[in-house]
């Protein structure tokens, strides 16, 4: 009996996976994040472009920022960079860039070649602060209010209309102290 019964839980178990995986309206973008409503976690990483100088987040007590998680070997964030540059043209927000898993040389290289869109980069080389920030890989941008409070989490590749219709609204709110 239970030759029977086992295997049918299993494919009745993958089924409802599949189908939950599969769905259509869906957003792959939008996983939860428990830091939502929660305080960003600290972090005082080197800098990428110079390792005598420190990069912390504490000193953005007060601001609205972006943290954007990127490193030289991610495809999309190659993809991603033109439209951090176009972000930081903007002087809406300024962008911290967390280098995560990655090469010093080699980011410093990216930064020359593709423009530096990020007010500071700190250099995540084992990865530990991204852990603490939850991330899953890259790119990934968090939204933090003045308080220090994450408010938003993207997975992606920003993209204008995920600029438009998802940051700035939340930009706005967060500068009326609103999340």
């Amino acid at each position: 009996m239970w030759k029977f019964i086992l295997p049918v839980a299993a494919f009745i178990a993958l089924a409802v996976l599949f189908a939950f995986g599969l769905n259509p309206k869906r957003d792959i973008h939008a996983l939860p994040s428990p830091l939502i409503g929660k305080s960003a976690p600290l972090f005082t990483l080197t800098d990428v472009e110079d390792p005598t100088r420190l990069v912390s987040n504490a000193e953005l007590k007060g601001q609205v920022y972006l943290l954007n998680v990127w490193g030289t070997w991610c495809v999309n964030c190659r993809e991603e960079h033109e439209m951090l540059l176009a972000i930081a043209r903007q002087h809406l927000v300024p962008i911290i860039g967390l280098d995560y898993m990655d090469e010093r040389a080699k980011a410093k290289q990216w930064l020359d070649q593709l423009g530096n869109p990020y007010a500071a980069v700190a250099f995540d080389t084992d990865g530990r602060t991204a852990i603490d920030w939850g991330v899953y890989g890259a790119p990934e941008t968090f939204l933090v209010d003045g308080g220090g409070r994450v408010v938003y989490k993207f997975i992606s590749a920003l993209t204008p209309e995920v600029w438009e219709h998802e940051f700035l609204p939340r930009i706005a709110a967060a500068r009326r102290g609103g999340a």
